[in-house]
């Protein structure tokens, strides 16, 4: 018999003579027939829809190995480039806390999520991952969106604005007297805050009673469509956190890549945000001009023009937080620069650690990382790292 001992990156044990075993946790044991004997960290997976469903890969883990998984992740992602770092106990969501994700709609009828390493869909008849408050429209969804006769999959971007549900359907523009009236009387029914569908050209909204917002450090910001947030807001607050205490007394603070503002909005002092994405970075500085805030914006591509070595040394740090392929033509720029404190956020321990090493090799240390497990019984990691020189 041999022992589980480690999570692959892809969510499958592995002995430790290198045998990879699927759906076996830290600490099972596996029978000369291939069995699966389950040790001390294996769990009852709650949902009926484990593990056909792609959107959870780990079900079968209790906190404790999956925390660990989400270190050795992004230890092993460091070792392969030759940094180390002190890495904290991950900062875990609870269940059903996702506030943002994508369904899928196919033509049968069904509406969830895609099956595991396949593109056929799930019907999602419960999710341990959801908020409530978005489970609550699967069915009602399938229902409307049974009735337009879809001839193609649609995809179902579902948020939590302040005002309540954001449903964004992507592959459709339903017209015609009956489908407006199904629509209002879907989303009055179900008191969403908007609803609006994009055949290809733009998003039109169909309902939106008032200007849909998010709260981002105690401002309200107007919510463009598909906008990216945190995946839930325990995960938010966690990398608020992080970020605070990592450029804690810094002066002017630069935000690269800001987004929506979820840190240049909870940093105290004057921020300097820039965003590639047009529709943000406006929503950002209208929010921050009407909060009186000191947020000072700038539309910029950082991956064609990142901030020069003279622009990055007149603030007393920098924060940034890149989409999943990192920030590597940033980072040239920032392992050159004399900026005293690095807030690095990242939702790819690869990426990450390839521009760790180009930093750390300008002679940064980093200091520490917090890990963060947003997107629950999932196999993505995020963190919030702190560089000092």
């Amino acid at each position: 018999m041999s022992t589980i001992v480690r999570i692959a990156g892809r969510g499958d044990g592995v002995t430790l003579d290198g045998r990879h075993v699927a759906l076996a946790a830290p600490g099972d044991t596996i029978a000369d027939d291939g069995s699966v004997v389950p040790g001390p960290h294996h769990a009852t997976p709650p949902c009926r829809h484990f593990p056909a469903c792609g959107g959870c890969q780990l079900q079968h883990l209790d906190d404790d190995s999956w925390s660990a998984f989400i270190a050795d992740r992004i230890a092993s992602a460091l070792a392969a480039q030759g940094v180390t770092a002190p890495i904290r106990a991950p900062s875990l969501s609870p269940p059903r806390t996702r506030r943002r994700a994508t369904l899928h709609f196919d033509p049968a009828g069904k509406l969830g999520f895609a099956a595991e390493k396949s593109h056929q869909l799930i019907d999602l008849q419960e999710c341990h991952v959801l908020a409530p408050e978005l489970f609550a429209l699967v069915r009602p969804l399938k229902r409307l969106l049974t009735g337009f006769r879809a001839r193609r999959r649609l995809d179902v971007h579902l948020a939590l604005a302040d005002q309540g549900a954001d449903v964004l359907i992507i592959g459709i523009a339903p017209d015609g007297l009956a489908a407006h009236e199904a629509i209002t009387a879907f989303a009055q029914e179900h008191r969403v805050a908007r609803i609006a569908f994009d055949d290809g050209a733009s998003p039109e909204t169909r309902w939106e009673p008032d200007a849909a917002t998010i709260t981002l450090g105690g401002v309200p910001v107007p919510l463009p469509h598909g906008a990216f947030l945190q995946a839930t807001r325990e995960g938010e607050a966690a990398l608020v956190a992080a970020v605070r205490e990592a450029v804690a007394g810094a002066g002017v603070v630069a935000d690269l890549f800001a987004g929506l503002g979820t840190f240049a909005l909870a940093l105290p002092g004057r921020v300097y945000a820039a965003e590639g994405a047009r529709d943000a970075i406006m929503a950002l500085k209208a929010a921050a001009a009407r909060a009186q805030r000191p947020v000072f914006t700038e539309h910029r591509d950082l991956f064609r023009r990142p901030l020069t070595t003279a622009e990055l040394d007149r603030f007393g740090a920098i924060v940034l937080d890149p989409p999943r392929a990192g920030a590597r033509e940033q980072a040239v720029q920032l392992a050159a620069s004399t900026s005293p404190v690095i807030a690095y956020v990242s939702c790819n321990p690869s990426s990450f650690a390839r521009d760790a090493k180009m930093l750390v090799e300008g002679g940064y240390r980093l200091d520490w990382i917090q890990p963060v497990g947003q997107f629950r019984w999932s196999t993505h990691v995020e963190l919030a790292s702190r560089f000092s020189r």
